[in-house]
């Protein structure tokens, strides 16, 4: 039996709900039977009306009955795939092939508290210094000075992030996963420092003034744009423009991704990857591993290796913000006070052990999202600003509920699973989708994390992370002063939060009843950032930004 044909058999209605969802005993009397008239989020209204209309005429015409979610899930599927986000970027065209992200790829470490905005500037400046160090020795020899200009949301709210800090580090020749966090508020409290960069046989001098803030509006091919420059005097002897298109990833105008190996069990869908794991009685966390595995070249014992760096980072980020003064104040002009240490003392005195559970699980989230405020090593989980989301989950699964390595692992792996999906058919930067596109891929990556750790079979799996990102589509991002501060840090405590709940619900109802699919979600998650309105994309121009007022 096909996975459609179960899907179908496991999902059929009683002749009562036949009844009940037929109109009237004549179904071509009435043509309400052939439309669903629920429209999904995301989706155009005429076109879908028409293909869920042409979907059950032709049920009627070849004998068969098809309940309106059914209508509606094959509507949704025979949509076409949205990609309206970044102009001529690989990380948005149309894929042609399966999925090849590696897990080193997705989990970063770096300093918070951006992963588009602090470490893909970062790693855009270190990979220009590279470049240059490249360069003929007679244009080296006319190099007289380095500039950097940035645009887009880098440009609107880089100050509150400290992109310029971060892209002065990677243009002296320090990377994000190495850089000392202290050399960072160095530059902060000491602005005039000035380094010197060695390129062939002289020595440029540089400082954060040659990081310039430029247009935060115009037409760029990403809304996370910058320019370096090697210059003479001020003519460009070598220049590139570069992304940062969410989540610590980067490319560059010409960008062509690396050439890697074929998974083993190829997927662009969720469908596909729930396919592959219960065709084969596999997790999906192990069909992941067994891609990661095919695709890096790697070892199964070099990917557990890699992964556990990941978990004991995450859960030393926690630990850390939980160590923080309850009186310390956040960097930066909201002053704000850092609240970790108080929320999970008072949790912990809670006598309902409910609400205390939900108080530790706050308390954890707040303290790695402050330790991204402190601009503090973190993980990008899928990104900066979201990085108290997954981290919080896996202390709770390792401290609390004593689950072993090996299912934290597992769900560690299933998470990127659903991560992938959401970089490859949406995207993860909050410049183009806004919060939905950080917290709410979190969420769904953490919902799947539990599940699996869990021991959830892949429906199960696909059900909790399609509800956690579900209940964040049209998530604005509105930073107060463009700090990673309010609304974020509590927000990463409800991205954790809703998880659990998502994977509670998708554990307790009938798993085939569940109407919604992820592949569908994912498309949502796409129309919404591509119709939001710019001021709600990490440009503090509206929300929050704009009604609170700093004294």
């Amino acid at each position: 039996m096909s996975e459609k044909e179960k899907d179908m058999h496991d999902s059929k209605p009683s002749s009562t709900e036949l009844t009940r969802e037929a109109d009237g005993d004549d179904l071509l009397g009435s043509t309400k039977p052939l439309v669903s008239q629920k429209i999904p989020p995301g989706v155009d209204r005429r076109k879908f009306l028409m293909r869920s209309a042409v979907g059950g005429a032709a049920a009627i015409m070849t004998g068969k009955t098809l309940l309106a979610a059914d209508r509606t899930s094959e509507a949704v599927r025979s949509m076409p795939v949205i990609r309206p986000l970044s102009s001529g970027l690989y990380v948005h065209m149309a894929p042609k092939g399966p999925i090849i992200t590696t897990a080193d790829e997705f989990y970063k470490v770096g300093p918070g508290p951006s992963s588009s905005h602090t470490i893909g500037p970062m790693r855009i400046t270190y990979d220009f210094y590279q470049r240059c160090t490249k360069l003929p020795a007679d244009k080296l020899a006319k190099a007289t000075a380095l500039r950097v200009n940035l645009f887009g949301s880098l440009s609107a709210t880089g100050k509150g992030h400290g992109t310029e800090r971060a892209t002065l580090a990677g243009l002296i020749g320090m990377e994000p996963a190495t850089v000392d966090p202290l050399f960072l508020d160095g530059l902060r409290d000491k602005p005039d420092q000035s380094f010197k960069v060695k390129l062939g046989d002289k020595e440029i001098p540089v400082t954060l003034k040659d990081v310039i803030y430029d247009a935060p509006k115009g037409e760029f091919h990403h809304q996370n744009t910058m320019v370096c420059h090697l210059l003479a005097g001020s003519e460009d002897v070598y220049s590139l423009e570069y992304y940062s298109v969410g989540g610590g990833f980067i490319e560059w105008k010409g960008y062509e991704p690396p050439k890697k190996n074929a998974p083993k069990y190829p997927y662009e869908t969720m469908k596909e990857l729930r396919a592959h794991a219960d065709n084969n009685k596999l997790s999906i966390g192990q069909v992941m591993l067994a891609n990661e595995m095919a695709v890096s070249g790697k070892s199964e014992e070099e990917v557990n290796a890699f992964i556990d760096k990941i978990i004991n980072a995450m859960v030393a980020t926690v630990k850390s913000g939980l160590t923080m003064p309850e009186d310390g104040i956040l960097p930066g002009p909201i002053k704000l006070h850092s609240k970790a240490a108080t929320v999970y003392k008072r949790a912990m005195d809670d006598e309902n052990l409910a609400d205390r559970g939900v108080g530790l699980l706050s308390a954890c989230a707040i303290a790695a999202s402050e330790e991204n405020a402190r601009g503090h090593l973190v993980i990008t989980a899928p990104t900066g600003g979201s990085a108290g989301v997954m981290p919080s989950l896996v202390y709770a699964l390792i401290e609390g509920r004593k689950v072993p390595r090996e299912k934290i692992r597992e769900g560690m792996l299933a998470a990127l699973g659903v991560g992938y999906l959401c970089k490859h058919h949406a995207t993860l930067a909050a410049a183009e989708g806004g919060c939905q596109a950080e917290i709410g891929v979190a969420s769904a990556m953490a919902a799947a994390l539990v599940a699996t750790a869990r021991g959830a079979e892949s429906r199960i799996v696909e059900n909790a992370a399609e509800s956690a990102l579900e209940h964040h589509l049209g998530l604005t991002c509105d930073p107060v002063a463009g700090y990673v501060q309010v609304p974020c840090i509590e927000r990463c405590a409800f991205g954790a939060v809703k998880a659990w709940t998502a994977y509670a619900i998708a554990s307790n109802e009938i798993a085939n009843r569940h109407r919604v699919g992820l592949d569908e979600t994912i498309q949502a998650l796409a129309q919404t950032a591509k119709d939001m309105n710019s001021k709600y994309k990490e440009t503090s121009e509206a929300g929050l930004a704009l009604s609170v007022t700093l004294c």
